[in-house]
C-alpha cells in the first residue's frame, strides 16, 4: 500500500470517529475507483461507525462516503450541488467532451476531489460539484474551449438516471469476468487478463484481480479509461453448454 493510500486509510478513520463521538454525520470528498475500493476493503472493526456512499444519482461513478453515528436522529443530505453548463448561443457551440468540461473546471482551481461525475449532452453538460463551490463556478466558468457558456444550479436530478448504452450480446461458456470482458471489448485474450491484472477492473465498486470472479446479474463493471458495462444476465443456454448472455455498454 503506498503513503497516499495509508493516509487515504487514516483521513476515513477520523472521519468515521468523530461521526461516532460528535454524533454528526460526516462526509469526504469524490472519490474515484481506486479511492472507493480502499474504503470498501477496510475492515469494519477499523471503522467506528457505517457509512454509505452517493454521487447525486444512484449509477454515480464518483461518490462521496458519508459516515453516520450510532443514533442517526435527523434526516441528512450529501453536500452536492447539480450544475447545468449551456452553450450561451448553440449556434456556435463547439461539440465538447467530457474532458474540455473537466479542464475548463480544474482551470478556475478547483481540485479534482471536489467534483463529482460529468454527465454530457449533444449541447451541454450535467456536473456534480461540493455544495461550497457551486456559487463560484456558476459566476466564473463562462468558457468551455472556445464555447461561451453559461451556468444554471438544478434543484434537482433523476436519481435513478441511466446514462445512454448499447445492447450487445454474445455466447460464453461461462459467466467470468474476462469473457463477459471479451463480448463488450473486441481486445485479445492477452489484452483482456492485462486489464484485470494490472487493477484497471472494478465491479460495483471493489477492484478485481482475479480473471475467473464470476458476475452476477446487475452487476456494473467499470474498466479505466474505457467506461462501464453492465452484466444482464443469461438468456439461453446452447446445445453445446455455452451461454448466450447479454450486457449494456455505456456510452
Amino acid at each position: 500500500m503506498t503513503k497516499e493510500e495509508i493516509m487515504l486509510q487514516k483521513r476515513f478513520g477520523e472521519l468515521s470517529r468523530t461521526a461516532y463521538n460528535r454524533g454528526i454525520v460526516t462526509f469526504s470528498d469524490f472519490l474515484n475507483l481506486n479511492e472507493l475500493n480502499i474504503l470498501h476493503t477496510i475492515p469494519k472493526d477499523q471503522l467506528s461507525s457505517r457509512y454509505e456512499t452517493f454521487g447525486g444519482y444512484d449509477f454515480s461513478e464518483r461518490q462521496m462516503a458519508a459516515f453516520l453515528p450510532d443514533a442517526l436522529y435527523y434526516e441528512y443530505e450529501y453536500p452536492i450541488q447539480i450544475l447545468e453548463i449551456l452553450p450561451v448561443n448553440r449556434k456556435f457551440a463547439e461539440e465538447l467532451t467530457h474532458r474540455d468540461y473537466l479542464g475548463a473546471i480544474m482551470n478556475l482551481g478547483i481540485d479534482r476531489s471536489k467534483i463529482g461525475d460529468i454527465l454530457t449532452r449533444k449541447d451541454s453538460a450535467i456536473l456534480f460539484l461540493k455544495e461550497e463551490l457551486a456559487g463560484y463556478v456558476s459566476g466564473e466558468l463562462t468558457k468551455v474551449r472556445h464555447t461561451a457558456v453559461k451556468v444554471n444550479l438544478l434543484s434537482s436530478f433523476q436519481e435513478d438516471f441511466e446514462p445512454e448504452y448499447e445492447v450487445l450480446k454474445g455466447t460464453v461458456p461461462s459467466v467470468r469476468l474476462d469473457t463477459i470482458l471479451a463480448i463488450a471489448y473486441p481486445l485479445s485474450r492477452n489484452k483482456i487478463t492485462s486489464l484485470i491484472e494490472s487493477a484497471r477492473v472494478f465491479v460495483n465498486g471493489r477492484l478485481i484481480t482475479s480473471n475467473g470472479y464470476r458476475l452476477r446479474e446487475e452487476d456494473i463493471i467499470s474498466v479505466r479509461k474505457m467506461g462501464r458495462i453492465r452484466y444482464d444476465g443469461i438468456l439461453s443456454e446452447t446445445k453445446k453448454g455455452r451461454y448466450l448472455i447479454t450486457v449494456r455498454k455505456y456510452t
